[in-house]
């Protein structure tokens, strides 16, 4: 199947307005079974209850099943299963969760459209693309500021942009390089499937849900004809300064060296989205002085410099040691709270579930989770305030395992120090700027 996913890949590349016609039929046996293999087991099952453990036992009759039910065009994707997960403080995020059987058809069709679209999509865009990170789009946004004309920052977020994605606009956006019937019929099925929550059904004539394995490839394609292609066809070759657009999944930064194309920016953005049914957050969104200029007039006329998220981060102006400006990171301090809350909320529930030698080195794996994400040039400090917070937690919460609160604070730092250590905070993301090639502006 690598081979025949390579032809795809080939022939896209090769002719950039081919329309592939048959796609459909290579959801056969084989191909579904690799597919299932790349399936995490310990993930929740959908609404049927089926895990992959019990999907296995017997997996060849229900692969042969499958394949007769999608060659039959008899196949229909099950509702997912609505849960919730913390998204901050105050919130919570929406996820659907297919069944298994439908985790493994979506892996299918996300393998055949990156073979296609992958061909397609421009360098702006990082989130969930095969050798791309959201480290990649942080260190673009680094960089782009360092080294070009930039003076000016569009932060705008899509608001609600899983949810209310048009089903119409997306399967034409699919039609541009998809005729295979069977294959859109497929996809269009799975946007319509519908949603389970507490044993009722709702319909879904909007959206597609986060979760499903499908969802980041369609919303790439999405957000490919929507926004890459027109800020690079119309935005930057239109603007009378730099313009540099980053993208990962929904949520973007864009970069401008004059305030005029900023704000023009900022108002044909509000009518491009609102075509294709989507809307700009009025509450996420704004446009703000930052760079290099606003941050050397700053140190004269004592002005505050704006700041502005960007995946969980916050950018700012920052010094180097010679007193020059570069662009400093740290962890936002709304995620910073959330992760604090989640790791306290965590260590309450396991303290008497699990043995202690059992929770410890899930500590040790969570913590060093945390450093591999947040863990950037500059960002030492936040790091080191999350490990320090964790250790008190999780101090705290070893005593209370005992009504004799016995573990003193120097046998608890013997513990973490000697006895069985946690793990230290530690940069694993080096962002190298040459001052040689920063320019001055």
């Amino acid at each position: 199947m690598q081979t025949k996913l390579e032809l795809i890949t080939w022939r896209a590349r090769e002719n950039p307005k081919m329309r592939f016609t048959s796609l459909a039929h290579h959801l056969g046996e084989g191909f579904l079974l690799e597919c299932f293999r790349e399936l995490k087991k310990d993930k929740a099952p959908g609404i049927d209850g089926v895990t992959v453990r019990k999907y296995e036992e017997r997996l060849e009759e229900n692969l042969r099943e499958l394949v007769v039910r999608l060659k039959g065009k008899k196949y229909r994707p099950q509702p997912v299963r609505r849960v919730y997960i913390p998204k901050d403080g105050k919130s919570v995020r929406p996820l659907g969760i297919p069944t298994i059987e439908d985790k493994i058809v979506q892996m299918g069709i996300k393998k055949i459209l990156e073979a296609i679209y992958e061909q397609d999509f421009v360098e702006v865009s990082y989130g969930f693309r095969p050798n791309r990170s959201c480290h990649d789009a942080l260190e673009v946004v680094d960089k782009t500021i360092m080294t070009k004309a930039v003076n000016y920052v569009v932060d705008m977020d899509i608001e609600k942009f899983f949810d209310t994605v048009d089903h119409k606009w997306m399967m034409r956006c699919l039609e541009q390089r998809i005729a295979d019937p069977s294959l859109l019929r497929l996809i269009g099925r799975f946007l319509k499937a519908g949603v389970m929550e507490e044993g009722k059904y709702q319909e879904t004539d909007r959206g597609t849900p986060q979760g499903g394995i499908i969802s980041p490839v369609l919303a790439n394609i999405y957000l490919h004809y929507i926004l890459d292609l027109w800020f690079e066809k119309e935005v930057k070759s239109q603007a009378k300064g730099y313009a540099q657009l980053t993208r990962y999944a929904d949520d973007f930064i864009v970069c401008f060296e004059r305030e005029e194309d900023a704000k023009g920016f900022g108002e044909r953005l509000w009518q491009r989205l609102g075509k294709f049914g989507l809307k700009v957050s009025e509450e996420k969104s704004r446009i703000i002085e930052f760079g290099r200029k606003v941050w050397q007039r700053s140190k004269k006329t004592g002005e505050k410099v704006s700041t502005f998220n960007f995946l969980g981060f916050t950018y700012h102006g920052d010094k180097t040691r010679k007193g020059t400006f570069k662009v400093g990171r740290k962890t936002n301090p709304k995620k910073m709270r959330a992760k604090l809350k989640a790791m306290n909320q965590w260590l309450k529930s396991i303290r008497n579930a699990i043995e202690f030698k059992e929770w410890w080195p899930i500590l040790k794996q969570k913590l060093i989770g945390h450093y591999r994400y947040y863990g950037i040039s500059g960002n030492m400090k936040s790091i080191r305030k999350y490990y320090s917070q964790s250790v008190k937690l999780a101090y705290k919460w070893v005593n209370r395992r005992s009504q004799k609160r016995s573990f003193t604070w120097e046998k608890y730092r013997r513990l973490i120090y000697e006895w069985n250590p946690l793990p230290q905070p530690k940069i694993y993301h080096l962002t190298y700027t040459l001052s040689s090639k920063r320019k001055c502006y």
